[in-house]
């Protein structure tokens, strides 16, 4: 009876161990909840950059004053019969 007893409280050890301890512990667990927690955090992230870059996309496509208005803004692009002014900030 004692060597059972023994036995099973050897087991009971080594149960407990590999609980909070092994390789798949409770512990393992909690870091890929954190991790997994900051990946969603960074999909989100990325799943709104993307569909704003869509949206740009689309809109780059179906109208013409989208790319007249990058062509203002990003290259100094003027239109023909246009005045333009540069106002230049004081020292």
């Amino acid at each position: 009876m004692k060597l059972l007893l023994g036995f099973l409280g050897v087991t009971l050890l080594v149960l407990q161990y590999q609980l909070w301890l092994g390789d798949d512990s409770i512990h393992s667990l909690n870091s890929l909840v954190v991790e997994l927690d900051a990946q969603r955090a960074n999909n989100e992230e990325l799943q709104s950059r993307n569909e704003q870059v869509e949206i740009e996309v689309l809109d780059l496509k179906n109208g013409f004053e989208a790319v007249e208005e990058r062509a203002r803004s990003e290259l100094g692009m003027i239109e023909k019969g246009e005045t333009f002014y540069m106002i230049l900030p004081p020292k």
